[in-house]
């Protein structure tokens, strides 16, 4: 019997003081790539923020290495935010100095976010949902309007938002909103809700808790059907099935269509690569571009990504055209054409492009 070996996904983060990040990208970079980890690791002045694959053995040398460090030890919920997955989730190993580990457009110390504090368990989480009166509470989901569409706590309300840094234009809208609630914010691993309740705060919004541990930590310690959809998650799955047969809830709605799926995909104009939700047929009936803008630059610059339902070879066109600019037209002329054709009469219903901005949780 061939033997299958076992993965784990690990993703943690730690608000500490840095001071040679570079130093501390090379050595985390060099350890990483040494045991055979693969994954996205952001290091800068406020802290770190990991999320790798690898099997057993790989994964218990890095906890060993970080138990280790006079930095990087003890980070919270290690155990239980980690997932079991059937191979490495990640093409290779990234580590990056950042002068933010989650982009909010503000750095705050570590010390700024222990004392903002208002952490509430799962527990009180899950016991509120079930128990609370609705009239006193609201839960707002703190990610961004590509995630929470995916997937989100029942009852959720979202923060509204293309990307995390804008999340302040929304301030003054949360308290004409929420002035007399209590606010329960939560995000995929917790980082974001631990930056944004030291801005809410800040900036007025006193009576705000964030959920301990994240979306992460509840769905793999409860299967309760809180949750609806899948979760958005930041490696080669892009979303992640919660729940089971009877607990799961199939709420994504087609960016085509108002067809409920489960399928996710990218964008096949490369500069844009946007994750987006679509219907397998209405993917492939839109030829992989999510708006009438990604289609329009396909047409003049052919950054288009191969698929097995497009005969042309986009890379091969390109390569001819660097071999010999003399071809650029005529090329370049006859993808337009063969785009058009595929096309003709298809409606976009974006006219914009849908790329959002990256978000480590």
């Amino acid at each position: 019997m061939k033997h299958t070996p076992s993965y784990t996904l690990l993703t943690f983060y730690k608000f500490v003081h840095v001071e040679d990040t570079q130093n501390e990208v090379e050595k985390h970079l060099w350890f990483c790539q040494d045991i055979g980890l693969k994954g996205r690791i952001y290091i800068g002045k406020e802290g770190i923020s990991s999320t790798v694959t690898g099997n057993q053995w790989q994964i218990e040398a890095y906890k060993l290495y970080l138990d280790k460090h006079p930095l990087f030890n003890n980070p919270e919920d290690l155990d239980i935010k980690a997932t079991p997955v059937d191979e490495h989730k990640f093409q290779k190993m990234i580590v990056k100095e950042k002068d933010e580990i989650v982009a909010l457009g503000k750095t705050y110390t570590p010390e700024e976010i222990d004392e903002a504090g208002n952490r509430m368990s799962i527990e009180d989480f899950k016991d509120l949902m079930e128990n609370g009166n609705p009239d006193e509470y609201a839960i707002l989901d703190m990610r961004n309007n590509h995630e929470y569409s995916l997937g989100h706590f029942e009852w959720a309300i979202p923060a509204n938002t293309l990307n995390f840094r804008e999340l302040d234009k929304h301030i003054e809208e949360y308290k004409e909103q929420f002035w007399d609630k209590k606010i329960i914010s939560y995000c995929t691993g917790w980082i974001r809700c631990e930056k944004s309740t030291v801005m809410l705060q800040k900036a007025g919004l006193k009576n705000i808790y964030q959920l301990q541990g994240g979306v992460v930590k509840y769905i793999n310690t409860y299967n309760d059907g809180k949750w609806l959809g899948n979760l958005y998650v930041f490696d080669d799955r892009v979303s992640d099935m919660v729940g089971d047969e009877n607990t799961h809830t199939t709420i994504w709605e087609c960016i085509y269509s108002w067809i409920k799926t489960n399928n996710c995909e990218n964008c096949r104009y490369s500069p844009c690569n946007a994750r987006i939700i679509a219907d397998p047929k209405e993917y492939k009936k839109h030829f992989g571009f999510c708006s009438k803008e990604c289609y329009e630059n396909a047409k003049k610059d052919t950054l288009v990504k191969e698929t097995n339902f497009d005969s042309m070879n986009y890379k091969m066109e390109r390569a001819k055209v660097k071999i010999n600019p003399e071809v650029k037209d005529e090329i370049f002329e006859n993808i337009k054409r063969h785009l058009e054709k595929k096309l003709s009469g298809v409606e976009f219903k974006h006219k914009e492009s849908l790329k959002e901005d990256f978000i480590m949780d």
